[in-house]
């Protein structure tokens, strides 16, 4: 029998272990990526319209939401590029910005600045779901309703330059690193 035909040929069973060993490998990382992904709580929040919004939603983008409040440095720096953001990914992206502990005019606010994210006020009863503990909060949950980026999530290494600064300087040094992360996850749950 030519050896080159005969099914149990060392060579043709080692190259069928290797393809079954890299299947399964690829199944366990499919599974543990579904594993890792959380669902989002779901939400009934009224924006500043008076109209409900039902979040998550399901639709083919990305939905940013960002916990936020007037008085906060690190959102006032973080919004411009959420801004940017909004404008690049166009109707792929959608920021939610839910105002919390704040007695500003959330809409005058936005509207101060130029900021075109939909705004649901008085959202502070989504902290507790989404574990919000201060601001800024930010999550990006796909079509599916996962949760796929989770500010809090993301660790930096400060420097002694860095923790000298006041809360202003730490909020403009930091907005660009997180908005960075940010533009990162969201091409990877676009793209994926």
């Amino acid at each position: 029998m030519n050896r080159s035909t005969d099914p149990l040929n060392p060579s043709k069973v080692t190259n069928m272990t290797k393809s079954a060993v890299i299947l399964i490998s690829l199944l366990f990382v499919s599974m543990a990526a579904a594993a890792e992904m959380e669902p989002a709580p779901a939400l009934a929040l009224t924006d500043d319209t008076g109209t409900v919004v039902n979040l998550p939603r399901s639709h083919n983008g990305v939905d940013v939401y960002f916990f936020w409040a007037s008085w906060c440095p690190y959102c006032k720096a973080l919004m411009p590029h959420l801004q940017s953001i909004n404008e690049e990914y166009g109707d792929r992206v959608t920021i939610f910005a839910l105002q919390i502990r704040d007695d500003e005019d959330p809409r005058a606010f936005l509207d101060r600045y130029g900021y075109d994210f939909v705004l649901l006020p008085d959202a502070d009863a989504a902290m507790e779901p989404y574990g919000v503990k201060g601001t800024p909060g930010v999550f990006l949950v796909d079509g599916s309703g996962n949760i796929r980026f989770n500010l809090y999530d993301l660790r930096s290494d400060d420097d002694a330059a860095y923790q000298a600064l006041n809360h202003s300087g730490k909020a403009a040094r930091r907005a660009p690193w997180w908005a960075a992360r940010i533009r990162q996850a969201t091409d990877e749950i676009l793209h994926h």
